[in-house]
This record gives C-alpha cells, structure tokens and sequence, in this order.
C-alpha cells in the first residue's frame, strides 16, 4: 500500500511538471553592459537544480577527504581490538585446557599491548577493565604452577587498576579479592582467608559464593559457632536443598557441642541453638552424651532428650535403630551416674513405652536397667531376660547379661552370677 501512494505522488509530481515546463513562456534577461541574454526560465531552473547537485557533491567529497584520519585511525583501534580480543580468547582457551603456562603468557601478552595503545593515547574505553581481568587470569596460572610470588604480583597490579568508584571497576575489584581468598583457602593458610574475607564489603561478603568460601574456611579453622552462623545464612539464601542445608547444620551443630569443656560452657551453646536444631534427634544425642561425659546434670540430659524419646515411642516411629540405641545407653549411663535415678516421671514413662510396646527389646532393656536403679530386682531380673531373647545388638547384649551376673551376686546366688558373667564375656 505504501508503495502504491509513492508512485501516485510521483505521477502526480511528474505531471506537474509536465504542465508547468510544457508551456512555460517565461524568460529570464540578464543584461551585461552593451550586450542582453535572454534564458528560457526552464534553462534557468535545471542551470540551478545541476549547480546544487555539483556543489553538493563538492562537499560530500570535502567531508569524505577530511573524515580519511578518522577513519584511519578508528580502522587502527578496530583492528587492536580483534588483536587483543584473540589474545584474550587464547588465554581463556589455554586456561581451562589446563596449559597454564600458554594462558599465562597470552594474558602477559595482552597486557602489554593494551599498556602500549595506552602510552601511544590510543586506549580502549574498557582498557582498565581488561587489563585488571588479564591480571586476574594471569594470577590463576601462577597459583596452578605454585608461583606465589608472580600471582601475589599480579593481584597487586589488578588492584592498583580498579581503585575508581566506577562499578565496572569495582565488580572487577570484589572478583578479584574473591579469587585471592579462594587461594588463601587453597594454601590452607587460614588466617589469610578469613582477613581476605573480612575485608569484602558488606553486600559481597552475604552473597552466595562468599558464604560457601567462609563455611569451608570456617570448618578448616575448626571455628564450628561460625561455620553454623554461616550455615544458617546459606541456608536462608536457599544454597543447599533442604536436606543437604539439615546435614550439614547437624553436623556443625555436633562439632561444636563435641568441643565444650565443661558443663556451663555446653549449656549456653544448647540455648544458642534454634529450636529447630535442638530437636534434631542426633544433636539432643550428642549434647545428652557430652553433658553426661563432663559429669554435668542429668535432669537436664533427661530435658532435651525427652523430644527424642517421644519420637522414638510414637506409634510408626521412623526413629533410625542407631539413634534408638544411642537413646538408650545415654540413659543408662545417666542412671548409673546419678544414684536413685530415674526420677518417678520418667519411670512412667518407661514402663507405658514398654507396656505399650512389649515386643520392642530395647524397651525392655531399659525398664529392667531403671527398674534395677530402683531395688526393684525382680521385675529387673524378669525384664532383662526377656530382652535377652530379642537383643541384636552386641554391646546391649553384654550388659544386660553384666546387668543379670550383678543381680544374683545381689541375692547371693554364685552359680547364675558365674554363669552370666561368662555369658557377658561370650558376647
């Protein structure tokens, strides 16, 4: 449709013309003392039309002649452009084919380019960039071929060139004091890590990658309330799945509980875990065993172990069989620590689990252990043999059979003591 319009208004243009130029009777006279010219007026016309086109011509030329420099010179920086961005591309190439020593060179090579087209006032707009990115890349092969001294060099000039405010350059400036923390970690000089790491600004340092730096550092360190902190922030950033972020908080969590020396110590970490952790079967565990170990109080084992135990007699439990015999030897030790325990609450509670549940041998097992504790010997004696029937598990086994010898040396009977004491060393 547009091009129908056009050629109307052409036709309609040349028409006209036509009716103006085909009976055009007027004249031009020009009079140049003694002699007169007279010119058709549509001589006079085409005279101007092809007097514009030749001058317009003559300063199309005129531009085009003086533009050549220009030219020259923007044909010169596309041409240092191709060059250098060949040289950067044989860089990257030889990097992660592993030939260090190639990537390092053509990096090297670049450099010194870009810094020559700097001196001769040719510079790239993006010349300070690229020059701090190719040291960068230059700094990696020297830290693959343990040249510190050349990568520590290179680090500091690319740092020198992104002093600006510019973002470009600043982005350039946090990748690179990344990558020296990375080395740090790679060296396992720690300290250096960490002070790398410190030193990124705020943003940087929440991002993801720098968090996963710190947690390895962190865990190197062997600096476990900090790794946790940093856990709980990938995790919040959804870094892990979720499964994966419950690993490995759990087993912070138990690193760090595994670490306290004394019982007041422990017990301020537990309060400084989220609820969350603290229901976590194997850190209420961990935390129970510790405290028992540093000869710390019982009833408060008892209190954080007490969601475990409700996980463990709940009808379909899912509970693993290893922490279900944890549970159990973390009570029996507590027992055996603290004299008239247990206490008549948890006693209830043991005998509904195993009333409850009588087929369960680990049940068994604990009642007639917490029976024992009591003075209790008959209902002991009764339940530990019939968990004896059950137990698959060795350890139980010799001390229910310990439990027994101890028992009918209690009502004097040498015979079933020297006959189960040889069972608990048979294993």
């Amino acid at each position: 449709m547009r091009n129908l319009f056009w050629f109307l208004a052409l036709f309609a243009m040349a028409a006209a013309v036509a009716l103006f130029a085909g009976n055009n009777q007027g004249t031009v006279t020009l009079f140049w003392p003694p002699y007169r010219v007279d010119l058709s007026l549509n001589l006079v016309l085409l005279l101007l039309l092809a007097a514009f086109l030749l001058f317009y011509a003559a300063l199309r030329g005129m531009s085009l002649l003086l533009a050549l420099p220009g030219e020259a010179r923007r044909w010169r920086i596309r041409h240092q452009e191709r060059v250098l961005q060949q040289g950067l591309l044989d860089a990257l190439s030889h990097l992660t084919a592993g030939r260090y020593i190639r990537a390092r060179k053509a990096a090297e090579n670049v450099v010194s380019q870009t810094a020559s087209l700097s001196r001769a006032e040719q510079a790239l707009p993006q010349s300070t960039r690229l020059m701090a990115l190719l040291h960068l890349l230059a700094a990696e092969c020297a830290h693959a071929l343990q040249d510190r001294a050349g990568r520590d060099e290179h680090v500091r000039q690319a740092l020198a060139l992104t002093q600006g405010k510019r973002r470009d350059e600043q982005e350039v400036r946090e990748g690179v004091q990344l990558r020296v923390a990375r080395w740090a970690f790679d060296d396992r000089d720690v300290q250096a890590a960490l002070q790398r790491l410190d030193e990124l600004p705020q943003g940087v340092a929440r991002r993801t990658l720098a968090l996963r730096l710190r947690l390895k550092v962190t865990r190197l360190a062997g600096q476990s309330r900090l790794a946790l902190e940093t856990a709980r922030l990938l995790g919040k950033h959804r870094a892990f799945s979720e499964s994966a972020s419950r690993s490995i908080v759990r087993g912070l969590v138990t690193e760090w509980l595994r670490t306290s020396h004394d019982p007041a110590q422990l017990h301020k970490a537990w309060t400084q875990l989220d609820e969350s952790e603290r229901r976590m079967p194997e850190v209420a565990l961990q935390a129970g065993e510790r405290m028992l170990a540093l000869g710390g109080d019982f009833a408060l084992v008892q209190q954080w172990l007490l969601p475990v135990w409700e996980q463990l007699v709940r009808p379909g439990s899912v509970l693993p069989q290893e922490l279900r015999l944890r549970l159990v030897l973390v009570l029996e030790r507590g027992f055996h620590q603290t004299p008239g325990q247990p206490d008549g609450v948890w006693l209830a509670r043991i005998e509904a689990a195993q009333m409850g549940n009588p087929r369960e041998a680990l049940l068994q097992y604990l009642a007639g252990v917490a029976c024992m504790h009591l003075s209790l010997w008959g209902k002991a004696q009764q339940l530990l043999r019939q968990s004896l029937t059950q137990l698959a598990d060795e350890t139980l086994r010799r001390r229910a059979w310990a439990a027994l010898a101890r028992l009918a040396e209690q009502r004097e009977d040498g015979a079933a003591a020297l006959e189960a004491w040889r069972q608990a060393a048979r294993g």
